[in-house]
């Protein structure tokens, strides 16, 4: 069984995917633009890289969840993200359900 290395590591892939929409979300309470974003995360434990990142925004873009603004009186553009009001009671249902799944999963650990 010389494969499980590459077993652990897909399902730390899976289970770490899954919380990434969550944890991005948590942090678009005000605006943020994607570098940002990543070292908001960085500096509370997640790691994202952007090319994980950005196809995230825009898909939760797309799906209505984040509004975003370009801001151009920078020297250099940088969009910015933020969530929308049904981004906010999505996030919000989203963590209900994460913390009543963390309670069962917790209990099946425990045992």
């Amino acid at each position: 069984m010389g494969n499980e290395p590459d077993i652990l590591n897909n399902m730390l892939q899976e289970l770490r995917r899954g919380t990434l929409v969550l944890s991005v979300l948590s942090q678009l309470a005000k605006a943020q633009y994607g570098y940002s974003l990543i070292q908001s995360l960085e500096e509370k434990g997640i790691s994202i890289e952007a090319n994980t990142l950005y196809p995230l925004l825009r898909r939760l873009e797309a799906q209505g969840l984040l509004e975003s603004k370009w801001d151009t009186e920078e020297t250099r553009p940088r969009k910015y993200y933020l969530l929308s009001p049904l981004g906010e009671d999505i996030y919000r249902r989203l963590c209900a359900e994460w913390k009543s799944m963390a309670q069962s999963v917790d209990r099946l650990i425990e045992g």
